[in-house]
């Protein structure tokens, strides 16, 4: 019963790595193809440290701001937050919203 109880805790917070997300390394790489990088944290957060480069949308402006900021559906886009989650919605929400080539930053700031 222990052990059934440990799956479901580690299950509910820790998530494998999946396709679309990516390593620091491979964000590096991605950054010099000339990949857009969003910060889906708070205006507050991305003002305390951001990574170079990224651009400010908070995860719950995501749908009311980024055809704006980045109108070509099939520009390369890496999202992020500071463990991940967030970020992991906005690139489910960008993909509903026909953005095709985007990625998330596995485990967001946390490992960097």
């Amino acid at each position: 019963m222990i052990d059934k109880i440990k799956n479901m805790i580690k299950n509910r917070w820790y998530r494998e790595i999946e396709e679309s997300d990516i390593g620091l390394e491979e964000l590096k790489q991605l950054q010099k193809e000339g990949t857009m990088i969003i910060d889906v944290r708070s205006p507050q957060e991305y003002k305390e440290d951001h990574l170079d480069g990224a651009i400010s949308i908070p995860e719950y402006e995501i749908r009311k701001k980024i055809e704006n900021r980045i109108p070509d559906k099939n520009k390369s886009i890496v999202v992020y937050c500071s463990s991940g989650g967030r970020s992991k919605k906005a690139q489910k929400l960008l993909k509903k919203l026909g953005y095709n080539h985007v990625y998330n930053l596995y485990n967001g700031l946390t490992n960097y």
